[in-house]
């Protein structure tokens, strides 16, 4: 399909990358567009590195399968750097976006060989400034979705807000954070 995008995120088990995906999921299904977002399963546990995916598309997605050449990569975990492939099979014409404080010139060194887009957002400052606590999955999803065009910033944070009013109804006071550290994404990611 040639409107599909398709997205992987790597991050680590207690991150939230499995969460920001299906949150991804939930927002352009509630735009209409055909949707999926999982996990690949494996022995997770807090900080082993994780995999989720997004497949988001005008029209009916037919394919069920791990994603293997995404358009998008999304890093929650700098760290994983070192350890994961993070660009395999990641499209040219696509983009990388990681979570880091350290300057696009150091990142690059460690894609081995990627030469696309590269974009950076430090979503610990963000999430400290915002949440007052660390969870860099929300600055995460706000940054692809800016990069990506999946949607317009309007409609997402719309979206967001009625997705966050319902998951977070108990706990209303955290739904001011996550709008927050959302709005402070879309305008950091470089």
């Amino acid at each position: 399909m040639k409107d599909m995008v398709e997205i992987r995120w790597h991050g680590r088990g207690g991150q939230g990358a499995k969460t920001a995906a299906l949150l991804l999921a939930d927002v352009a299904f509630q735009t209409g567009k055909y949707v999926q977002g999982f996990p690949e399963y494996g022995p997770e546990r807090m900080g082993a590195p994780i995999t989720a995916y997004n497949r988001i598309s005008p029209e009916q997605i037919r394919v069920h399968s791990n994603i293997y050449e995404p358009d998008y990569v999304v890093v929650v975990d700098e760290s994983l750097l070192e350890t994961v492939h993070v660009t395999e099979g990641l499209k040219k014409e696509g983009a990388v976006v990681v979570n880091t404080a350290k300057s696009k010139e150091e990142i690059q060194k460690h894609l081995q060989g990627y030469e696309g887009k590269l974009y950076t957002i430090d979503a610990k400052k963000v999430s400290m400034e915002a949440l007052g606590r660390y969870f860099p999955n929300t600055p995460m999803l706000a940054a692809i979705v800016k990069i990506s065009g999946v949607m317009d910033e309007d409609t997402f944070m719309r979206e967001m807000e009625s997705s966050f009013k319902h998951k977070f109804a108990s706990k209303p006071e955290v739904i001011d954070g996550n709008m927050k550290a959302l709005k402070m994404a879309l305008q950091e990611v470089q």
